[in-house]
């Protein structure tokens, strides 16, 4: 069986598996940790930790850091107000509102319109009418860094000024800039422009949104990465299998070959049952025949000596 094991036909095989099975336990293990990451990250909560500047954290051409939901984070720049949007279905204080949204182009004091933009969740309003001014010129923002949302809901009309939920990609179609990977909760919002967040001026007036009235994280995604892995450990054990049920066979069909083999020489020895060459050595029986003809002559002689006496 060993040998047939270590044939070269199989030889491709064994590392095939190996290969297969590595693999599949290395990338499970890889969904497992990120669902762990995912589920520490949760758990954490860094509201109350020291502000760090934004670009210390994350720039924009980076994904949103797991380890940063709830980082207090500080940025200078300028409005893009004409991007201003709402989003719905925001719980205040068991109230159900919106979201007043507006990206800021992060920038220290020049080319504003070209650096990339972060969505600042200004406040929070009752109703998607008389929504508050739009803000424009420079501002100083202190928040709380938020990760982008995106539970596959559909928009029901993308083309109006309420989004569902705060999905970058819905987001980034609605300014110029790059986009950041996620969002801010305003805490502290220092602008210098004339029309500003405290007027109420034909407008709605906003309340302050607050960590403690953030969504639920969506489960369903760290959910997932464990459920790639073991996914990922069945894909595995089914490699094995096939692998085992390959050598079986391989085993298998040898070792009927080896006694088919062995049991045609024996019936080939029928030669020696053919041997009725020697039972049909009537020769040998047809020699008694010539033994007993010699006996009669014998006899004969000596009849005709006595004869003659």
């Amino acid at each position: 069986m060993l040998r047939v094991l270590l044939s070269p036909s199989l030889i491709g095989l064994h590392l095939l598996a190996l290969v297969a099975t590595t693999a599949a336990v290395w990338l499970g293990l890889w969904q497992y940790d990120a669902w762990q990451a995912s589920r520490e990250a949760e758990a954490t909560s860094l509201t109350r930790a020291e502000q760090k500047p934004l670009d210390e954290v994350m720039s924009s051409d980076d994904p949103f850091p797991g380890d940063a939901i709830g980082q207090p984070v500080q940025f200078a720049g300028e409005w893009v107000g004409d991007a201003s949007f709402l989003v719905a279905d925001r719980e205040l204080e068991d109230r159900s509102g919106y979201w007043v949204v507006t990206p800021v182009a992060v920038c220290r004091r020049d080319r504003c319109e070209t650096g990339p933009a972060m969505l600042v969740v200004r406040g929070w309003i009752a109703r998607p009418t008389g929504s508050p001014d739009v803000p424009t010129g420079r501002v100083q923002v202190t928040g709380w860094l938020q990760p982008p949302e995106d539970s596959g809901r559909p928009d029901p009309d993308p083309g109006d000024d309420v989004l569902n939920e705060m999905r970058i990609a819905d987001a980034i179609q609605r300014v110029e800039q790059d986009l950041y990977g996620g969002y801010v909760i305003a805490e502290v919002v220092s602008t210098s422009s004339t029309t500003g967040e405290g007027s109420t001026t034909g407008a709605a007036r906003m309340e302050p949104v607050r960590p403690a009235s953030l969504p639920e994280p969506e489960t369903f995604t760290a959910f997932r990465n464990l459920l790639y892995a073991f996914e990922w450990w069945v894909f595995g054990a089914f490699a094995l299998f096939v692998w085992w049920r390959w050598c079986a066979d391989a085993v298998g069909s040898s070792v009927s070959t080896s006694s088919t083999t062995r049991g045609g020489s024996t019936t080939g020895g029928g030669s020696t049952s053919g041997g009725g060459s020697t039972t049909g050595g009537g020769s040998t029986t047809g020699g008694g025949s010539t033994a007993e003809g010699s006996t009669d002559k014998r006899e004969g002689d000596v009849a005709e000596v006595a004869s003659k006496s």
